[in-house]
């Protein structure tokens, strides 16, 4: 049976980067509530990583990434130096030397992704929405994590991938096809939310016909203006002498679902930082740097 609403498992191996010279071999594991990430480390080259769907174990799920990662390489985790978990399951991972919290993991992997002038990062996962400020020596200054009310918000778009039989990858795109920017439903419960965007496929749930383009259109909409609500609560762009410049870059699933990224650059007016990593491993990569710490 065909799953709508989850990202394609992934793994790749940098073949540039050679273990066996390495001084250092370190792991990062973010162990989140939909998707688990590993990330090996060679004196902070990354050598390969994975992305796999977390699943019902949290320790399983560690294991699992970990071991995709390095599959076909002649290494295991005798050789690793020292291995680093953050995430929502990072406890459950026995084998793990370290934990870190997923603000400074995910503020240090934006770093490493994004270059020295990222700012301000916005990590949207499938559970939480965090919005963290930077130091310009590389460490956290201030952070935002959404209410309750706002949970969820990755696995949601999931929820209504699998209802509407539209892919992950595909929702955002259409969401963009529209002239305007139809109402968003619920801005303050994803519940909701999901509620409003079901009704609006039925005639007469509002005046206006809406298409079905729309109606993706106005639930992106909700989310990013949810996301807005995080990042709003930050402290100002300037406080006192301290200039902090608005370079942003974007992490977790939603960061690579054009609907939500879009719609948050419109209404922040700048651009987001790009990277050649997938943004789903700023947390991992992360990790894997503060083992060497």
């Amino acid at each position: 049976m065909k799953k709508y609403g989850v990202w394609e498992e992934s793994q790749k191996v940098f073949s540039e980067v050679d273990w066996k010279a390495a001084k250092e071999i370190t792991v990062g594991i973010d162990v989140g509530t939909t998707s688990t990430e590993a990330v090996v480390m060679c004196d902070r080259k990354i050598l390969c990583y994975s992305i796999i769907k977390t699943g019902m174990d949290f320790k399983n799920a560690a294991e699992k990434a970990i071991n995709k990662a390095i599959e076909g390489l002649d290494i295991e985790l005798k050789d690793v130096t020292k291995v680093v978990c953050t995430g929502f399951g990072h406890k459950n991972v026995a084998f793990a030397s370290a934990y870190v919290d997923e603000i400074h993991c995910h503020g240090k992997g934006a770093r490493y992704m994004f270059g020295p002038s990222v700012t301000t990062v916005i990590d949207m996962g499938g559970q939480t929405v965090k919005a963290v400020r930077l130091h310009s020596w590389d460490r956290v200054r201030d952070f935002m994590v959404n209410d309750k009310c706002a949970t969820g918000m990755g696995h949601n778009i999931e929820e209504l991938c699998e209802l509407l039989q539209i892919s992950l990858d595909k929702i955002g795109e259409k969401s963009l096809e529209v002239e305007r920017d139809p109402e968003p439903v619920s801005t303050t419960c994803y519940a909701y939310a999901q509620t409003e965007t079901m009704g609006m496929f039925h005639p007469g749930f509002r005046e206006e016909t809406t298409t079905e383009n729309e109606v993706y259109a106005g639930h992106m909409f909700a989310i990013a203006w949810r996301i807005l609500g995080v990042v709003g609560k930050l402290q100002p762009l300037e406080v006192g002498e301290l200039a902090v410049y608005p370079e942003l870059g974007l992490t977790g699933g939603l960061a690579k679902n054009p609907g939500i990224v879009k719609r948050l650059e419109r209404e922040l007016k700048i651009t987001a930082l790009t990277s050649e990593y997938d943004p789903m491993l700023a947390g991992a990569i992360g990790a894997a740097l503060y083992a060497l710490e």
